[in-house]
């Protein structure tokens, strides 16, 4: 710890990304990422934006950007925020529209960036256990809160709410923003953008990180009525102006234009998915039902750090969480057909 740090600083627990070594012929499986590169589309917009006016600020309300995806989900475009990926927007969610004299709810196992976001901006806190399967009981949330955060679906675990789930827990607490986050929301969960219409409490938050393969620019975005939208303007106006710049904008207008290729390469995914799920129960793994471009499964008898370690050292990445109730879960993302071939042969290798 430096002398010149202030007692904010020494206080925190920063998260810990996933890891991102560089390893001869590596399967990486472990950060969510899409196995497939962008719409050619996407490219072709990049490469256009890429000229002279570099120079020159970005528009800083990326309004044709937001006319896109506002027309997208049927919204007006004052009702979408932009930042620099999904957690820039949840910096200024949670210090703008969660923090309240009441606690503010979430998952005990859930998106880890939470409890880092509620360190930093000082944000009193209260877990929620989930249910023995791991799932997200509306009906456990109805105590007096300042605000809830859920991810649907759920990360580590991928499972999802239904909507009405969502409109229920908004209607019990009227008063107190529902943050939705959506990160893996394309992957056959369903979204609570139209909720906004009926719950003025309701805000959601997308990614085109995952299924939109653009976790290299850092484009993501909030949905909600004006007044939340209004919130987080102000606070994204009094830290910096300028968030996207020129290359993300354009990228990200190809990325939503380009629908035709989200499906598609949407639809491959999802038939990864059940292909590994089916390819991991039938070796004896308890794999949890997922919405999301991941699994979160466990080998009864074999400790999670182990099989993690046993895979690296075979050049196959997964994510491990050494934490309470999930130590013996690994969470996997979805590669290509081949990358999962090699996740099941090496797990063959492991366990005779």
């Amino acid at each position: 710890m430096s002398k010149f740090w202030s007692p904010l600083v020494a206080s925190l627990e920063p998260y810990v990304a996933g890891e991102q070594p560089v390893i001869q012929d590596l399967v990486k499986l472990n950060t969510n990422e899409n196995p497939w590169g962008p719409s050619p589309r996407v490219l072709e917009a990049i490469h256009t934006a890429a000229t002279d006016d570099l120079r020159r600020y970005p528009d800083p309300s990326a309004t044709k950007l937001r006319q896109t995806i506002a027309a997208y989900h049927g919204v007006s475009p004052d009702e979408v925020f932009l930042g620099n990926g999904s957690d820039e927007v949840l910096a200024f969610l949670f210090a703008g529209l969660l923090k309240h004299d009441a606690p503010l709810l979430y998952p005990d196992i859930t998106y880890s960036f939470y409890p880092t976001y509620s360190k930093l901006f000082d944000i009193e806190t209260k877990t929620i256990p989930l249910a023995d399967d791991f799932t997200i009981r509306v009906e456990d949330y109805a105590g007096p809160c300042g605000a809830i955060i859920l991810p649907n679906p759920n990360a580590p675990t991928g499972i999802g709410l239904p909507l009405k789930a969502i409109a229920a827990l908004a209607t019990q607490h009227p008063d107190q923003v529902v943050a939705i986050d959506e990160a893996y929301v394309d992957y056959g969960g369903e979204t609570a953008i139209p909720l906004i219409a009926t719950h003025e409490n309701i805000i959601v938050i997308r990614t085109f990180s995952k299924s939109r393969s653009l976790a290299g620019m850092r484009v993501g975005y909030a949905v909600a009525r004006r007044p939340l939208i209004e919130a987080l303007e102000r606070m994204k106006d009094s830290f910096n102006s300028y968030p996207l710049d020129r290359l993300a904008q354009a990228a990200a207008q190809a990325s939503v234009e380009d629908d035709a290729w989200f499906m598609s390469h949407r639809d491959r995914l999802i038939a990864i998915r059940e292909k590994l799920v089916a390819d991991l129960e039938a070796r004896g793994f308890e794999v949890l039902p997922s919405q999301a471009n991941f699994v979160f499964a466990r080998k009864p008898g074999h400790e999670g750090k182990a099989l993690a370690t046993a895979l690296r050292e075979r050049a196959v990445l997964v994510r491990h969480f050494a934490k309470p109730r999930i130590a013996d879960f690994l969470r996997i993302s979805i590669g290509t057909e081949s990358e999962c071939a090699r996740l099941i042969s090496a797990l063959d290798d492991i366990l005779t």
